[in-house]
Formats: structure tokens, C-alpha cells, sequence
């Protein structure tokens, strides 16, 4: 039975959901507010790419656009089996900014992105590296912004969220969640501030790193074997004691990282288990609070309109609805997103908890568990 003091504590942490959403729209425009400095250092823009002809052309020109006034664009090719090699040698003959670089077979103890990565940055020769993903898509100024926000927030690290474009309904149901979740449940105010590790985020799809910090982390060698290595190397950054920022980047970056939901959930049910440590406990309690939060109210509400007894007031029931809508609204708004798809969460939530599930089951197959 949905008790009377449950609905209140759900009320009570959407408005901390809400603070948390609020604080991080702060941080993440503050990021945009700096000068640009009187010298820009230069970039190593640094692609790996991987059986990518349906995104690699329009990725490279986008970054060939930029109009930062020294940079270089490297792409890896991690031995494509199609049509990346030919697509890449020909805009390399049209640009010398552009290096192509061959993948060395994979080593042993070492993730794909994690081993292009690392022979990206083996070969860069910028003072700043910026790693992305062959399925984005820049805007001209979003080197100037990067460098200017790093330079200006004094970080060494910086990345945010790019905007996800999702066409297909299984992609709006669920490439959008990791986002909003991480929009909403980490407070980068606190994360600046305090040396834990754990509250550290980051999103692989764009990140500037100054090479100082790179190196002094081990780069993608000391994160070798993570799956969410954008996460494991902003707590990395974080445990060495450099500083990491995020920044408002809807504006600057697109990614297309899916193209089916068939494939949104095979990705992301190999990434969910894996960002909670393949710890079991806090990632069961987390989806099943999450289930709670934004179904509970919905089951007693359709249990008031049945004419059945519930021990909580339709009022609060309805203000408890009312926010985790508000909440959804805005977080998708910050991030880009079609604002139609937000009042759908309650089937997001479903989707996400069955792809959590399998993650799981995925894990466990593997014995990739921990208490």
C-alpha cells in the first residue's frame, strides 16, 4: 500500500533533484561567461573511428571548420572493415591539418576506444587534447569555447553535455536518460570542491584535457580496461588532484550515437552496470528508488480514481507528479532535447529499468560483480 510518508520523501527529493538541476545550469553557463585569453594554446582534436563511414565525413569537416587559430584533427582508424579508410584518405588529401593514423591490433588488458585513444595521444603534438567521437557533429566555435572555458575556469579537464539527437522512438526513450540522470543527480558545485572521486563525471563524446594532466594521470593506459572510460578518467583527474569543469554544450556539439533503440539498449546494457563498479546493492537500490520516485504516485492516483483507499492526500499526490514532470521538462530543455518527448518519462522509466535489468543479467553472466 503507498504509505503517507512516502509520498512526502518523494516530494522532498525531487525538490533536492530540482536544487541539484537548478545549481548545475548555474555551473555549466558560468563556464561560457570567460574572455577569450590573449593566446590560445594549440589543439590536438583526436578521433578514433571504427567501421564509421555512415558519420566520419561529416565529423572531420565539422572540425576542419573550426575557427581556432591552431589546431591539428588526428583520426585513428581502428582497422574499419568498410568504407572509413577510403572516406578518410580522400579528405586527408584535401587538408594536410588532417592525419590519418592506422590501428595497431588491439593488446591484451586494453578496451578498443581505450587503445585508439592512447595511440592518438601518443602521436599529438598540442598543448591541449580534445578527444571526440566519430558520430558528432561540431558547431565552428567549439574549439575557441573549449580552450577559453578551460582556461578561464583554471581546469584540466573539461567536457558537458553534448546534445543527443535521437530520431527513431526506441532512441528517445532511451539515449536521452544518462543525461538527464546525471544532470540531475550530481552537483558540480560540491564535485569541484570535494576531493571524492565518485561525484566526478564526464562524457567521452567531447573532452578537453590539458596534456600535463593527461600524462600525470597515465592517460588511457591508467583506465585501460574500463568500459565507461569517460567516467573512470574524470575520477582519475579527480584522485591525482587536478581540477575538472563541465560546460553548457547543446549549443556546440551533436551526437548521433545510436541508430536504432535495438541498439541504444545493447549499448547502454553494456555501460549502466559497469558505471556503478558492478556494485549490486547501490545499483539495485538506485533502480528501484528511481521506480518508486516516478511510478509509485501514478499507481496511487489510478488507485484514487478506482475508488480505492490511499494513504496519502490526492493533493500531495499530485504536486509529487507535478514536479518530477517539471523537473523532466526542464533537464530536457537544458540538454536540448524535444520537450514532447519529457511527459513520456513514465514509459522511459520502464524501458531504462528493463535495459538496468539486463545490464545486470549481462554482468553477472560475466561475473563482473562486486557487494
Amino acid at each position: 500500500m503507498f504509505q503517507h510518508s512516502l509520498i512526502y520523501d518523494l516530494i522532498a527529493f525531487q525538490a533536492v533533484l530540482w536544487l541539484i538541476a537548478l545549481s548545475n545550469t548555474w555551473v555549466l553557463r558560468r563556464a561560457r561567461r570567460h574572455a577569450p585569453p590573449a593566446h590560445l594554446p594549440r589543439v590536438s582534436v583526436l578521433v578514433p573511428a571504427r567501421n564509421e563511414e555512415a558519420n566520419i565525413e561529416r565529423c572531420v569537416a565539422s572540425l576542419l571548420a573550426q575557427d581556432y587559430p591552431d589546431f591539428e584533427v588526428l583520426v585513428l582508424d581502428d582497422e574499419s572493415t568498410d568504407g572509413t579508410g577510403c572516406i578518410l584518405a580522400r579528405l586527408a588529401a584535401a587538408d594536410p591539418r588532417l592525419r590519418v593514423l592506422s590501428g595497431r591490433p588491439l593488446e591484451a588488458g586494453w578496451r578498443g576506444k581505450n587503445w585508439a585513444c592512447a595511440q592518438l595521444a601518443a602521436q599529438a603534438n598540442g598543448e591541449l587534447l580534445f578527444f571526440t567521437d566519430a558520430d558528432t557533429h561540431h558547431q565552428p566555435q567549439t574549439l575557441r569555447a573549449f580552450a577559453t572555458a578551460l582556461i578561464g575556469e583554471g581546469a584540466d579537464l573539461l567536457g558537458g553535455f553534448p546534445r543527443q539527437e535521437v530520431e527513431t522512438l526506441g532512441e528517445q526513450f532511451i539515449v536521452p536518460f544518462f543525461s538527464w540522470v546525471v544532470y540531475c543527480f550530481t552537483p558540480l558545485a560540491l564535485g569541484y570542491r570535494l576531493r571524492f572521486p565518485a561525484l566526478s563525471t564526464a562524457v567521452g563524446q567531447a573532452l578537453l584535457f590539458r596534456r600535463a594532466a593527461y600524462e600525470g594521470i597515465g592517460g588511457h593506459r591508467a583506465v585501460r580496461a574500463a568500459i565507461v572510460e569517460d567516467l573512470a578518467l574524470a575520477r582519475q583527474i579527480k584522485a591525482h588532484g587536478y581540477n575538472w569543469r563541465m560546460m553548457r554544450l547543446t549549443d556546440l556539439v551533436a551526437c548521433r550515437m545510436y541508430r536504432t533503440g535495438g541498439e541504444a539498449a545493447a549499448g547502454l546494457s553494456r555501460n549502466l552496470f559497469a558505471a556503478f563498479d558492478f556494485r549490486v546493492i547501490p545499483y539495485v537500490f538506485a533502480w528501484a528508488w528511481l521506480l518508486v520516485m516516478f511510478l509509485a504516485p501514478f499507481l496511487a492516483l489510478g488507485r484514487h480514481a478506482l475508488g480505492q483507499p490511499v494513504d496519502a492526500p490526492v493533493a500531495a499526490i499530485l504536486v509529487c507528479i507535478g514536479l518530477a514532470l517539471g523537473l523532466w521538462l526542464f533537464v530536457y530543455r537544458q540538454l536540448g532535447l524535444p520537450l514532447r518527448l519529457a511527459p513520456l518519462y513514465p514509459f522511459t522509466m520502464l524501458v531504462m529499468v528493463g535495459v538496468a535489468w539486463r545490464s545486470l543479467w549481462l554482468g553477472l553472466r560475466l561475473s563482473l560483480i562486486h557487494i
